[in-house]
């Protein structure tokens, strides 16, 4: 089995380039499950129900997301009602939508979908340890799930890595989101779950500061005063990803960068 997953969409650039990119993607690399987050993709600040429209029918089969999902008010009633949508499964219970969910694949396998948000420099959210042991009780890799995928959208590396490691050998991988900086530490660890520290982002590299506009960015540093919003950068965006392929037990074989569009 493949899966192939595609870092935070930021913006239109990162939208028109993975609707333009994708198609070519599933003919190289025939992937079974396409998993993308798009928590940046409406005008660089959470997703609206016709974005995530958007994606499913250019092929994705889960949507996953962060800290800004909760960025546009029309995202509180669609994530109840769309369960492949995703938001990070340790916010507080009582919030719509879940981190969680099942889809199967044309050739008929379940894969596992979670999305879990690290706490170093972020929110304070509930502990994400906890929260995927309970997650993970009622699956057995190989067995009742053929993948279980985790989107681990956190700042540091360290966290990242310690969480993929108390995960090895329970699931099929573990990619980071957030940073929008791609990593070349893919691996496998000792157990056999794929990692990834960060897929980086699907958007525009080249004019920007992590997919938004260098002036307000440089403004934000420079003027240290209150700022307008930050804007997406609009130029030609790049698709940054992973493919992991899995053995007939759930664990990973192999897991490779995947980028299109202009290079890095």
């Amino acid at each position: 089995m493949k899966l192939l997953f595609l870092g935070d969409i930021v913006g239109k650039s990162g939208r028109d380039a993975v609707l333009k990119h994708l198609p070519s993607l599933k003919t190289t690399y025939a992937p079974d499950c396409i998993i993308i987050n798009a928590e940046n993709a409406a005008h660089g600040f959470g997703i609206t129900k016709s974005i995530a429209a958007e994606l499913f029918d250019a092929g994705a089969h889960v949507v996953t997301s962060g800290n800004h999902i909760w960025d546009k008010q029309e995202i509180l009633a669609y994530i109840s009602q769309e369960k492949r949508v995703l938001r990070p499964h340790n916010y507080p219970p009582h919030l719509p939508g879940s981190g969680i969910c099942e889809i199967e694949t044309i050739k008929g396998q379940k894969v596992v979908v979670i999305n879990i948000m690290g706490r170093l420099f972020m929110e304070t959210l509930d502990d994400p340890f906890a929260c995927i042991d309970t997650l993970l009780k009622p699956y057995i890799l190989g067995r009742n799930a053929h993948a279980i995928f985790v989107d681990f959208h956190a700042e540091t590396t360290s966290e990242k890595q310690a969480f993929c490691h108390y995960v090895d050998g329970r699931v099929s991988g573990v990619i980071g989101t957030h940073t929008h900086v791609p990593t070349a530490d893919e691996r496998i660890f000792p157990k056999g779950t794929a990692f990834q520290s960060d897929a980086g982002m699907c958007g525009d590299y080249y004019n920007s500061v992590i997919g938004m506009q260098v002036s307000g960015s440089l403004g934000k540093f420079l003027k240290r005063i209150p700022y307008d919003r930050m804007q997406p950068a609009e130029g030609e965006g790049t698709v940054c990803g992973a493919l992991i392929t899995l053995n007939s037990n759930g664990l990973a074989s192999s897991i490779e960068r995947v980028r299109a569009g202009k290079p890095l």
